[in-house]
C-alpha cells in the first residue's frame, strides 16, 4: 500500500535527514493500522542508500534490521518460511535484541549508516527494554533506531526521552478511500464504505477488515444499534454471517467492528444513546482484552456482543 495522506511525517523526517546532525533515535507513534512501519521501512531504504550503490530491499537490505515477535513454533516458522499467514509470539525478546546488538559491533556493510526498525515497540519484553536502553544512551556511530508504537503511553519515559517522536494521525476519508481503492481494486459499493467506516482512518485496520469480507456483518451491526433487536432476529443474522466456526481472529476483529460500529453512532446520537454507547463500549473493550486469553464459545460470544449493540438501540424498554 503506498503511503498516502503522511506528508507532514516525511516532511519532518526529510527535514532531519537534511540536518548535520539527526538525532539516533526515532519513534513512529500513532493507532495500529496507520502505515507507520511501512513508512519506517521506506524511511529506513532512504537512509541507509549511498549515491551509486546498488540497495537490496529493505525486507532483505543487510544494513536494515528488523525486530518483530518470532513464529509462535516450529509448524508457524514453517509457514513462515512458505510465505503463509502464521501466529507469532507475543513479545520481542531479549535475546532477539542482543542478537542486533552483537551485529552493530561491525561496521555497516553498503555504506556509513544502517537502520534498527522495532515493530512494534509496545511488544518488548522487560529486559528487552533494559537491553534497548544501552544502545539508545550509546548508539553505535551510523546507527538509527526507528520504534514504532502504537500506545506510546506504554513505553517507558526513558525510552521517550532518548528519542525524537514522530506522529502519525488518522487519514481523511478520501485519503483512506484512495489508499484502499489502490491496494484493494476490486473493493467497491457497500464493502469499501464499510472497511472506510471500520478502518475509522487506520488503512491498514480497513484493508484487514475488507480482507476478512466483514462488510454484511458490519450492516448487521449498524441496524442492531439502530433498530434494537426484540426477537433476536439480528443476532441470528450475525451468527450466520461468521459462519459456524468463525477463526479467532475473525472474531477478534468482529469485536473490533463493532467498537468502531458504537463511535460511528457516537456523532448522531442524543445525550441519552451516548451514556449507553459509553457503557456498552466498556463492555466491548473488556471482551477485547479477554478474547485473546479465554476459550470462549463463539455463538455466545456473537450473542453477548449483539445484545451489547443492540443495547444502544432507542427501544420502548430504554426509553422507560
Amino acid at each position: 500500500m503506498r503511503l498516502i495522506g503522511h506528508d507532514e511525517a516525511w516532511n519532518v523526517w526529510r527535514a532531519a535527514r537534511a540536518g548535520q546532525r539527526m538525532h539516533h533515535g526515532w519513534i513512529l507513534a500513532g493507532r495500529e493500522g496507520l502505515g507507520k512501519a511501512s513508512f519506517a521501512r521506506a524511511a529506513a531504504a532512504e537512509l541507509v542508500a549511498e549515491p551509486g550503490v546498488p540497495q537490496p530491499a529493505p525486507e532483505v537490505h543487510p544494513d536494515i534490521h528488523l525486530l518483530e515477535p518470532l513464529p509462535s513454533n516450529d509448524d508457524e516458522t514453517k509457514k513462515r518460511d512458505e510465505g503463509k499467514a502464521y501466529t507469532r509470539k507475543r513479545n520481542i525478546s531479549v535475546d532477539q535484541i542482543r542478537g542486533v546488538q552483537r551485529r552493530l559491533v561491525t561496521r555497516p556493510t553498503l555504506g556509513s549508516r544502517r537502520a534498527v526498525i522495532i515493530d512494534a515497540a509496545d511488544d518488548l519484553e522487560k529486559g528487552a527494554v533494559n537491553a534497548l536502553l544501552k544502545s539508545l544512551e550509546e548508539p553505535p556511530a551510523g546507527t538509527f533506531f526507528l520504534l514504532v508504537t502504537h500506545q506510546i503511553g506504554r513505553l517507558l519515559p526513558t525510552v521517550r526521552s532518548r528519542c525524537t517522536v514522530l506522529r502519525f494521525h488518522p487519514l481523511e476519508p478520501d485519503d483512506l478511500a484512495r489508499a484502499l481503492r489502490e491496494a484493494a481494486p476490486e473493493l467497491g459499493g457497500a464493502a469499501l464504505e464499510a472497511a472506510i467506516a471500520a478502518g475509522s482512518g487506520a488503512p491498514g485496520a480497513a484493508l484487514a477488515f475488507a480482507e476478512m469480507e466483514l462488510g454484511s456483518v458490519w450492516q448487521i451491526m449498524s441496524r442492531l444499534v439502530a433498530e434494537g433487536d426484540p426477537d433476536l432476529a439480528l443476532r441470528g443474522e450475525l451468527s450466520t454471517a461468521l459462519g459456524q466456526r468463525p477463526s479467532r481472529e475473525r472474531l477478534l476483529a468482529v469485536i473490533e467492528a463493532a467498537r468502531r460500529v458504537l463511535v460511528t453512532a457516537m456523532a448522531r446520537s442524543d445525550d441519552m444513546t451516548r451514556l449507553r454507547i459509553v457503557e456498552a463500549h466498556a463492555a466491548l473493550a473488556t471482551l477485547a482484552a479477554q478474547a485473546p486469553i479465554y476459550n470462549f464459545e463463539p455463538a455466545l460470544l456473537l450473542l453477548e456482543i449483539g445484545g451489547l449493540l443492540a443495547s444502544v438501540a432507542r427501544t420502548r424498554e430504554n426509553a422507560a
